[in-house]
């Protein structure tokens, strides 16, 4: 079990304040073959004399540092350098169980089918208690997200798909980033265990997001993916004896199909 290295993947800007914590949380791991990619998004605090005192005393930290790029690239910058055939991103600010690994790996090696492997959550800070996600299926991740960011996979499918998506620049790039590495296949596994803890404060990602941030991003994961949606939903295609015309134009197309299963537009008309 042990010669599969797991990468861990921490992406840093501005949150000095929390690194200790998250960092803690994997030296505490069970599963001791993992290397710890720190990556400094141009931060202006003093994450880069705190990650240096991690690298000092564990060899298995590594630093990284860059302008601020924003999360998708800070992500692909650590998952690049890399040495694992797991990848496990960690948010600076949020924390996992020392036993989330261990499972996670064994997991992988049971059942080779799997694409990604994920577990219950708790939130801790501002808000405590269970993160109820709802369960897990292709076609209710295409209408939102259900895995959050600190799931495992296997660094041969983020190299395959081409790692997270910049162009997610305001958030939700974790539902891009899902739906991009399961929209050809491969099943997931939820741990019946809390294995993940998610930091809440004010000014989280997601609540400063605009609603034209918003309507972005859902915008663009809709035209990326816009053949799995409408292959997915193609027997509401089907049963509308008056969608043929509409087929000629790809946005119509998927205007209709989203109003349908999401209750609005999301492209201007």
């Amino acid at each position: 079990m042990n010669t599969n290295l797991v990468s861990v993947i921490v992406p840093c800007y501005n949150q000095a304040e929390y690194l200790d914590e998250a960092l803690t949380s994997v030296l505490e791991q069970t599963y001791t073959h993992w290397e710890c990619i720190i990556i400094n998004d141009g931060s202006v605090d003093n994450t880069k004399d705190l990650a240096a005192k991690w690298v000092e005393n564990d060899n298995r930290f590594i630093y990284i540092e860059q302008q601020n790029k924003g999360l998708s690239e800070a992500r692909n910058s650590g998952i690049r350098v890399t040495k694992g055939f797991y990848i496990l991103p960690l948010d600076a600010d949020d924390k996992v169980a020392p036993n989330y690994i261990a499972l996670g790996v064994q997991e992988f090696l049971d059942d080779k089918s799997l694409k990604v492997v994920y577990c219950q959550a708790e939130f801790f800070g501002a808000k405590t208690g269970l993160w109820n996600l709802p369960e897990y299926t292709f076609n209710s991740l295409l209408q939102s997200n259900k895995i959050f960011c600190t799931a495992l996979f296997k660094r041969d499918d983020w190299e395959k798909i081409g790692g997270y998506d910049s162009n997610m620049k305001y958030g939700l790039e974790d539902w891009e980033f899902w739906i991009n590495l399961l929209k050809r296949g491969g099943n997931v596994k939820k741990l019946e265990m809390v294995g993940f803890y998610y930091r809440v404060k004010e000014g989280s990602m997601i609540k400063s997001m605009t609603p034209e941030q918003v309507s972005y991003s859902n915008n663009y994961v809709l035209q990326k993916h816009s053949d799995v949606y409408i292959k997915t939903y193609n027997k509401l295609l089907e049963a509308n004896k008056n969608l043929e015309a509409l087929l000629r134009s790809r946005k119509h197309a998927l205007n209709l199909l989203i109003k349908r299963v999401f209750g609005f537009h999301v492209f201007k008309q």
